[in-house]
């Protein structure tokens, strides 16, 4: 299956460290390697941008050049969503690589999806279609299409929890559906199976990658306000205490912690 990578936090902040060691999972120290995507929302100043930079390749995380530059070039953003494919469903091309964007409410929605879905095709009949063919854009075209439906106005993102809560467990019945997906203000994390959280914040201590052989003293990096809280799908880290969601667990991350959870 593949992996998700996904940061929340209070101030713009990098995730180029995290993003090192999870693309290596990306062909090197796991076989995810068809093909690979991230989505940073831009900040307006100290506030979350409506737009998101995207950027997916279809080659390996851990060997494409735009990876490489990723890693080197340190994108400030209040929410980040990444993913490294192992196709199941879908051919391996950018139509298919995730995350993917749609427009909702006068903002950009990012979403990536871990699992296999099966015999899930309910009818699109709005605005949101898909142009791959994966089971994860089609999941995500009819989450907004009945989001939309949903409400009248644009809700607060704890309205959209139960929402988001009833539409996750109408198709986590028809397979794997864990996912991450933003709006830019706020990041969603639902776990079927496998997700991880770890909330960094002061005082900042050394971390020990998993995928690479190096550390960083993240008090070096941040200040005493900053607070981000990272989640994917296997721990990135040796010496950090990670939360391991519950299954059916649905998350809301804002200001770069957890701040609503429904099982």
């Amino acid at each position: 299956m593949c992996q998700l990578l996904g940061m929340n936090s209070r101030l713009p902040a990098s995730l180029t460290l995290s993003f090192t060691g999870f693309s290596q999972r990306g062909g090197c120290t796991d076989h995810h390697a068809d093909g690979w995507g991230i989505a940073f929302f831009e900040s307006d100043g100290d506030l979350p941008g409506k737009a998101a930079r995207t950027f997916v390749d279809k080659e390996s995380a851990a060997t494409s050049p735009i990876a490489q530059m990723l890693r080197t070039y340190p994108i400030k953003s209040h929410n980040v969503v990444a993913h490294v494919r192992k196709a199941t469903v879908g051919a391996v091309n950018l139509e298919n690589c995730h995350p993917f964007v749609r427009e909702l409410w006068g903002r950009y929605w990012v979403f990536a999806h871990n699992g296999d879905l099966k015999d899930f095709n309910p009818p699109l009949h709005g605005s949101f279609k898909p142009v791959g063919t994966t089971d994860s854009e089609w999941a995500f075209c009819w989450m907004l299409q009945e989001m939309n439906k949903s409400h009248a106005g644009v809700p607060t993102e704890e309205e959209l929890m139960h929402t988001l809560r009833d539409l996750s467990s109408q198709i986590a019945a028809h397979g794997t559906f864990n996912f991450l997906m933003s709006n830019g203000q706020a990041l969603w994390a639902h776990a079927s199976t496998k997700l991880h959280y770890v909330v960094r914040q002061h005082p900042f201590s050394e971390v020990q990658l998993k995928d690479e052989d190096m550390s960083v003293d993240l008090s070096q990096l941040n200040s005493p306000q900053d607070r981000q809280v990272i989640i994917v799908t296997e721990p990135l880290t040796h010496n950090e205490s990670w939360v391991a969601m519950a299954p059916g667990e649905l998350i809301l991350f804002m200001d770069g912690q957890p701040l609503g959870a429904h099982p």
